[in-house]
């Protein structure tokens, strides 16, 4: 007797030992659990940590919470400025209502990577090629709208998306590199003008400031020869004399200027006074001094 209620005891324990085994579940942190009991879904959600379910009632399916990062892949469209490009992005999302996560949609991952290729070739059409390589942040955000609008009734929170890549044809890049290299050699030019204008005024206030005092002609005459003799290679050929500059100012000024004079070898001969003969009435020859 005592033998059989033994066997029945460890009997009743495992028993016991392998419904808990069947029975324990453990949900990680970043997880939550849905819980099936005869195909009905149960309100409650069970947290992280030990639960235990009925086995052969209950169903238990755990929904990963974690922000998944989802590559969207290259759509081929032509934006409407007519120009075909291929545009790559990537989907931040997660679960918010695991509930529903599960319930409404078959496969919200499936689901929100359709939905995302399908408002990237939208957004494709809807943009202009400058706004496609410059305005990403407006249709990031755009783009957001139009998969955060469906993922909601699925429990899907969309956190951010991004443009990755827009790939242009060949053709496409040549003309843009074309464009981008007038618009720089315009630029340049205005830069010289402005600099040539600019620099016209200075010279006319220098030009204005020597004419009030000669001197600072010279001065600048001799500045000039002092850069040019700095190299060793070169040979300075002054084509008029420092003197005759200074000759040429004052002659301006108005004053009474004499050019230098040029010394001259004077010789001078003397000679003896000769006399000269007249004749005389009577024949004979007179002196006279």
């Amino acid at each position: 007797m005592v033998e059989e209620l033994v066997a029945a005891g460890v009997t009743l324990v495992s028993a016991g030992a392998v419904y808990a085994m069947a029975a324990a579940r453990v949900v990680k942190q970043y997880e939550r659990g849905v819980v099936f009991r005869l195909g009905k879904l149960r309100s409650e959600v069970r947290g992280p940590g030990f639960t235990m379910i009925v086995p052969g009632i209950d169903k238990l399916r755990k929904v990963n919470m974690q922000i998944v990062t989802m590559p969207v892949p290259a759509q081929e469209g032509i934006t409407r400025d007519n120009v075909t490009v291929r545009v790559d992005a990537v989907v931040y999302f997660k679960v918010t209502a695991p509930a529903e996560a599960v319930v409404r949609v078959e496969d919200y991952r499936f689901a929100v990577s359709q939905m995302a290729q399908t408002s990237l070739r939208s957004i494709i059409g809807k943009s202009e090629l400058d706004d496609l390589l410059s305005n990403r942040e407006k249709l990031n955000q755009g783009l957001e709208l139009m998969i955060d609008s469906p993922a909601v009734e699925w429990g899907v929170t969309i956190d951010r998306v991004e443009i990755k890549d827009v790939s242009l044809p060949e053709t496409m890049k040549r003309s843009m590199a074309r464009q981008a290299e007038a618009d720089r050699e315009r630029r340049a030019r205005v830069i010289n003008a402005d600099a040539e204008l600019q620099a016209s005024k200075k010279l006319a206030e220098a030009a204005k400031e020597m004419s009030e005092q000669p001197a600072a002609l010279q001065l600048r005459l001799l500045q000039t020869v002092v850069a040019v003799a700095a190299e060793k290679n070169s040979t300075l050929v002054l084509p008029f004399p420092v003197e005759l500059l200074r000759f040429l100012e004052r002659a301006q000024s108005g004053g009474a200027a004499v050019p230098p004079p040029v010394a001259q070898p004077v010789q001078e001969q003397l000679t003896a006074p000769q006399p000269r003969l007249d004749p005389d009435p009577e024949g004979s020859n007179s002196r006279q001094d």
